[in-house]
């Protein structure tokens, strides 16, 4: 779809700063990331992406059928990029940031444009942040304000749980009528049940970064002396550490390494349970997705993923603690009913809350509510 000069677009994404096409492409996430963008045009919405990549995300553009796309041709620096995007913004009637980090940008370039601003975000950066450096740290108090300038200016902000919606209200004082819950969403004709392999032990798999919030050492200490094997898709800097954990505590284990969006429906279903054992999350797409793919899964009772599974009915949700989650895989181990009926649940719910399909209908109808404003 090729805009006239004086055509706007309905809705322009901004990436998060620093963000390509090219870094979705290598991290396997571009397909997924696009769907609901490429739903959205061939519902008559004309998109636009605003990415940080340079001329290398040009080739990206044959695959985004039909939505427009503005880069870094010239391979400015940053902050001159940034500034031409503020004082020079694209044409169009609502803007959006696809991550609270570089949003001041999207909020600067929306007032010039005349557009209304939509602030979305997955997580919240200021809680990852307190999470991660502590409540009074300056990377903390930086994220903080930051959301501030950010939430204060937005003409709706978007978030992916409840939880999330109510943090903000309390940390910003941020009316209800400005939030809007939409959720991450599943492929779910993707990502569905198929046959499973009879494998020889029990395949525990987890989907995602090698990293300390996922605290891949506590389920390493969990699956010790179970007669089981894990399955881990993913990559980064605790690879090698994890590695030597496992060997130490003879636990059979599989590095696929990063696998593509196209190769985790396949991954999924050749595993038996899944679990997600991180100390914190936003809104996991690798729990939904899992869930989508009818696995019984197992994860922590921590923000993010406690305010998503419903215990006993949906999943199996463990203390943050070695005993604990030793004890729910176990459950899940020797009770084959108990892993059909929550994989068999946790299918339905994912399709009937976070299916493709009805975030396109949210988004629609957040579209729709702007423009009456407009009108």
């Amino acid at each position: 779809m090729k805009l006239a000069k004086t055509e706007q677009s309905d809705l322009v994404l901004f990436f998060t700063e620093g963000v390509s096409l090219a870094t979705w492409d290598e991290g396997g996430m571009l397909p997924r990331e696009v769907a609901l963008y490429q739903r959205l045009t061939e519902r008559g919405k004309r998109i636009e992406f605003v990415t940080y990549g340079g001329p290398g995300d040009q080739k990206y553009a044959k695959k985004l059928h039909g939505i427009q796309l503005r880069h870094n041709v010239h391979r400015l620096p940053w902050a001159l990029y940034k500034l031409g995007l503020q004082w020079m913004p694209p044409h169009g009637k609502v803007f959006k940031s696809n991550q609270v980090y570089g949003a001041q940008v999207v909020l600067k370039a929306a007032h010039t444009a005349g557009a209304k601003f939509i602030a979305r975000c997955g997580y919240l950066l200021s809680d990852f942040q307190e999470r991660q450096h502590g409540d009074d740290s300056k990377q903390a108090e930086e994220a903080h304000a930051l959301e501030k300038l950010v939430f204060e200016g937005a003409d709706r902000i978007v978030v992916t749980t409840a939880a999330m919606a109510q943090s903000i209200q309390n940390r910003f004082n941020i009316s209800p009528n400005t939030i809007r819950v939409i959720p991450n969403y599943v492929e779910t004709d993707r990502f569905s049940p198929k046959p499973r392999p009879a494998n020889s032990k029990l395949r525990v798999g987890f989907v995602g970064r090698l990293n300390p919030q996922k605290n891949l050492g506590l389920l390493l200490e969990a699956l010790a002396g179970l007669d089981v094997e894990l399955s881990l898709a993913g990559d980064g800097p605790l690879r090698d550490q994890l590695m030597a954990r496992a060997k130490t505590l003879q636990i059979p284990i599989d590095f696929q390494g990063r696998l593509d969006h196209a190769s985790l429906p396949a991954f999924l279903n050749a595993c038996d349970l899944f679990v997600l054992p991180s100390l914190y999350e936003g809104h996991p797409k690798a729990l939904l997705e899992a869930m989508a793919c009818g696995l019984p899964v197992i994860g922590t009772r921590v923000p993010g993923i406690a305010d998503l599974l419903q215990d006993d009915r949906t999943g199996l949700l463990s203390e943050p603690d070695a005993a604990s989650l030793q004890t729910a895989i176990q459950r899940l181990m020797t009770d084959g009913k108990l892993r059909a009926r929550l994989g068999r649940t946790a299918r339905e719910y994912i399709v009937q809350n976070f299916s493709l399909d009805r975030v396109v209908q949210m988004e629609l109808a957040l579209s729709e509510e702007l423009a009456r404003e407009d009108a």
